[in-house]
């Protein structure tokens, strides 16, 4: 059943260059780099010893006592942007707990903390394992303790699609909507996947950029010398509702959810179809949910990871799409910046392009210097660009042939 607009109305971010909406952006925007070396663990003996972490993140100050205490990384992360985006919509109790609803994304949820336990357990003598692990690991408690801090009864769902989860969880929420199963849905992400056993897997499948030494310029989309991504961690929300129950309750939206889609390379298990044509697919679908045409849209916040095969598939894809540099929109990845949040990605990268409609400042790619003849778009080199648009798309790309689309529009 159709209900008009879908409209986003509360935005949260937890990345490693800012905790919040508001540095998070700015620092985007000033062309910060979270990435450094990393600090979570002894990585002294690894081939990748580089990170974008979350730092000063203070658990015990940011979140309840309880779950500061008894939940993984990835959850305190996608907490803390839950609740941002809560606060910033000024929901509260206008609307009926069961008309509200969760769909929570992550890629790998608890890993880091089912190898950090593996490893005491393996050293202890006692050979106990904490009462509070098994809810520590599972996805689905994210969004359950969501729910049971702020008494929503709706509908609950948590999605792994790998890097496009974020996207995902949009899209599930707004299939919620389009169904009149709630009023609001939360969408909501969180990735922590930081340990060595992680790190050491994705650098022997040569996925990791390897630039210990200049960590700083590690990640580099599209830039002819990229040579990986890097793994970052953090948590991003939104707030998604009909148009006509935001309106009633006279929220502040940000934006309309104009269109999106998923789909499948069917291609290779972690390699992108080298062609883009799975991603070029899911653009062309959010473009037709929207009703737009590709000259609507004015600017891309791409998936580009900078690993070589990535960042030139999407590439094509976009260039299927919208064509050449001619005609195509301003591209830019913001992995340089935040490294790459997998899961969480997907909507952090979607208020990015929320907020560059709004505030009329295209964010850049950070470390591009030598053009690659495969990636011949314009990819908002180095700095941030005034541009003003009206429409924005994020694309995220995930193992398995993963593709999501998220299209973001000015509110009328």
């Amino acid at each position: 059943m159709e209900q008009g607009k879908l409209v986003i109305t509360g935005m949260g971010a937890v990345t490693p260059i800012g905790i919040g909406v508001p540095e998070y952006w700015n620092n985007l925007v000033r062309g910060s780099c979270g990435i450094a070396p990393i600090t979570r663990f002894d990585a002294t003996d690894l081939p990748v010893r580089i990170a974008a972490e979350v730092r000063n993140f203070d658990a015990a100050r940011i979140l309840p006592r309880e779950l500061a205490r008894a939940a993984a990384p990835f959850m305190h992360f996608s907490f803390a942007a839950a609740g941002e985006a809560l606060r910033d919509s000024g929901i509260g109790n206008k609307t009926a707990s069961e008309r509200i609803g969760i769909v929570m994304g992550t890629a790998l949820s608890g890993v880091s903390t089912v190898a950090h336990t593996q490893e005491a357990f393996g050293a202890s003598v006692s050979r106990k394992v904490s009462p509070h692990f098994v809810p520590m690991i599972m996805g689905n408690i994210a969004a359950a303790r969501l729910a049971i801090a702020y008494g929503i009864h709706g509908p609950s769902l948590t999605l792994d699609t790998a890097c496009s989860s974020g996207g995902d969880a949009m899209m599930t929420a707004a299939m919620l909507l389009r169904a009149g199963e709630a009023d609001a849905v939360l969408a909501v992400a969180g990735e922590s996947a930081l340990c060595p056993i992680i790190v050491s897997s994705l650098a022997q499948a040569k996925a990791l950029s390897r630039a210990n030494d200049c960590p700083e310029l590690a990640c580099r989309p599209f830039d002819l010398e990229r040579d990986g991504f890097v793994i970052g961690e953090g948590g991003g929300a939104v707030l998604i509702e009909t148009e006509a129950h935001a309106l009633a309750r006279g929220a502040n939206i940000r934006a309309c959810l104009a269109g999106y889609a998923n789909t499948n390379d069917a291609h290779h298990i972690t390699a992108p179809d080298p062609s883009g044509s799975g991603a070029a697919s899911c653009m062309r679908k959010a473009l037709a949910r929207a009703g737009f045409m590709p000259g609507d849209i004015g600017y891309i916040n791409a998936h580009g990871t900078s690993t070589p095969l990535g960042d030139m598939a999407e590439t094509q894809a976009v260039k299927a799409v919208f064509g050449g540099i001619a005609t195509a929109p301003p591209i830019s990845s913001t992995k340089g910046a935040t490294g790459h949040l997998m899961g969480a990605g997907g909507i952090t990268e979607v208020i990015a392009c929320v907020l560059a409609i709004s505030e009329g400042m295209l964010p850049p790619t950070l470390h591009y210097s030598v053009p690659d003849p495969a990636c011949d778009l314009d990819y908002v080199p180095n700095r941030t660009r005034p541009a003003r648009i009206s429409a924005a798309m994020s694309n995220s790309l995930g193992f398995g042939g993963q593709n999501s689309c998220i299209i973001v529009s000015r509110y009328p």
